[in-house]
């Protein structure tokens, strides 16, 4: 009987798994922290891309460990990498702070690929399958919008599996 439930769990992680490869990525516009509106699956189709996403202001500053280290990583080169926040909980006057606040010590480009969210929280929360929002999501995405990789934490101890996902 527990190799039964065993056989089932698997299954039933198994296909999670596909069902969330297979989701589609939401279209809600967004705009950079430059000013720029964008949406986010539009601009990432059609290229092998990384979009690290925050829920929070603590995985807000843990997603900068990700982000700049990958900009200047050799095994990165050609990939598309964009850190997009969702603030749809903070109230609208506080949101051009956190937007302000952001784009210090930015580059040009970094905040042309920082984008703020502020609608659809429910159906990024689904995409990304969040659990805590302490913690940066990040995904890997080929150039069809397919899912290649999913993680969340640290990027000190996900980066490497990242990496392999490329290859």
């Amino acid at each position: 009987m527990r190799g039964v439930f065993h056989c089932l769990f698997i299954a039933l992680v198994a296909a999670t798994s596909l069902w969330c490869q297979s989701t589609a990525m939401p279209l809600t516009s967004g705009e950079t922290v430059s000013g720029k509106r964008i949406v986010l699956a539009e601009v990432l189709r059609g290229h092998t891309s990384v979009l690290v996403m925050s829920f929070s202001r603590e995985a807000g500053d843990r997603s900068s460990a990700w982000v700049r280290p990958d900009r200047a990583d050799a095994a990165l080169a050609g990939v598309t990498v964009y850190k997009a926040a969702m603030l749809q909980a903070a109230p609208g006057l506080v949101r051009g702070v956190i937007k302000n606040s952001m784009r210090k010590g930015l580059t040009a480009s970094e905040q042309d690929h920082t984008v703020i969210l502020a609608q659809d929280e429910k159906l990024w929360r689904s995409y990304f399958g969040v659990t805590t929002d302490k913690d940066p999501y990040v995904i890997l995405l080929d150039a069809a919008g397919q899912v290649r990789w999913q993680g969340h934490g640290e990027a000190r101890d996900l980066e490497p599996l990242l990496k392999a996902a490329l290859k």
